[in-house]
């Protein structure tokens, strides 16, 4: 009889300690998922909020984009010296070059927003996954919190048993 007491003894001990060190690990594992959880917001807040003329590809289509207009109103300026052209067709010149900037700043504006909407979107996304990680911690948190009261019940209702 004895024997069974602690028999049993041991599985209330081992339901309690199985139960600590299940709750110990839960609570380490909704730490990690939080903190993935607030670099996801860092990154988006970060990435989202760039400014998109300032990114590298902008930077070098600008870059282009102006070298490009520079030559081509030395063309026309030097077109007018040698061979006589008017004021009008290097203003025309101008004009259609200034134009190509003001396409090339569209484009990046437009690429900007499709950016920004990819990054939502992948954000979103991150922020479903970890939420639904931390929605299953706290259904299998739950599960085993169960399962060690159920065990120290069977185990006490086996010492009530015996006498």
């Amino acid at each position: 009889m004895i024997g069974s007491i602690v028999g049993a003894g041991l599985k209330i001990g081992g339901s309690i300690y199985g139960g600590i060190k299940a709750s110990k690990a839960m609570k380490q594992m909704r730490a990690n998922i939080q903190s993935q959880m607030k670099e996801n917001q860092d990154w988006y807040d970060r990435r989202y909020n760039e400014d998109a003329t300032q990114r590298a590809d902008a930077q070098r289509a600008l870059t282009l984009t102006e070298e490009a207009i520079k030559r081509r109103n030395q063309a026309a300026e030097g077109s007018q010296a040698v061979i006589g052209g008017t004021d009008e067709s290097v203003a025309a010149a101008k004009q259609a070059n200034a134009q190509s900037m003001a396409d090339t700043t569209a484009n990046i504006a437009v690429n900007a927003d499709a950016r920004k909407d990819n990054i939502e979107q992948q954000y979103i996304n991150r922020k479903q996954q970890f939420n639904e990680q931390l929605n299953n911690l706290t259904q299998e948190n739950a599960k085993q919190m169960s399962q060690a009261v159920q065990g120290a019940g069977n185990a006490g209702a086996d010492i009530a048993g015996m006498f």
